[in-house]
């Protein structure tokens, strides 16, 4: 029996090159009721980038309006441009029965924590091995020397903050990790809190008890 639920926010975490992108791709690919996080921005929207598809694409007066007023989940400046998760399209989202995944490092992670903790459940993927990690972001081969030595200083950062998320997995083998995901994402769509109607379920049980 399926009852009506509240979607779930999917954080999938770690450093660059343990595999966070290659898992959600493959949940893409299993599960059509994830939808990926679309987040807005200030900066110049390419050719081959669709409104609301890849970014919802605003100036800085708008995005300065939407984070005084509340309407933003959680904020960051790269490059001098903004990025950010707007309120509005996850609640809707979520409200649908719809889950997010969400690709956000863990400074966005603590600013969801303080907004919607309840409807949260967060990943964070290690590598099996230093060793691995610089083999796997030498292998994608679109990084200098330069920048794979700099993506794994910044791992050192990231991993410092592993313990808080719900769940840690070290990705050695994807299918396997893939899988321990899913059923992390499965038990998370069972919380009692998200299924609706499930008080007046019960209450036709007992009811039909007190019938007998």
């Amino acid at each position: 029996m399926e009852f009506p639920r509240r979607g779930v926010m999917l954080v999938l975490a770690s450093p660059s090159g343990a595999g966070k992108s290659s898992i959600s791709r493959s949940l893409f690919g299993q599960d059509p009721n994830i939808k990926l996080s679309v987040s807005i921005t200030t900066r110049p929207r390419r050719t081959d980038e669709i409104e609301g598809k890849h970014y919802y694409f605003v100036d800085v007066p708008t995005f300065e309006r939407m984070r005084e007023d509340g309407e933003l989940l959680e904020w960051a400046r790269v490059h001098d441009n903004y990025y950010a998760t707007p309120r509005a399209k996850v609640e809707e989202e979520l409200a649908s029965g719809n889950d997010i995944l969400f690709d956000i490092d863990y400074q966005g992670t603590l600013q969801l924590y303080e907004k919607c903790r309840d409807d949260m459940v967060t990943v964070f993927i290690l590598p099996p091995s230093i060793k691995e990690l610089r083999a796997r972001l030498e292998r994608r081969a679109q990084d200098s020397r330069g920048t794979i030595e700099r993506r794994l200083k910044n791992a050192r950062i990231e991993m410092d903050h592993y313990d808080e998320y719900d769940y840690v997995i070290v990705n050695e083998d994807l299918e396997n990790s893939v899988q321990r995901v899913r059923s992390i994402l499965a038990a998370a769509r069972l919380q009692r809190r998200r299924l609706s109607h499930l008080d007046r379920f019960v209450k036709g049980l007992q009811d039909q008890i007190d019938s007998i």
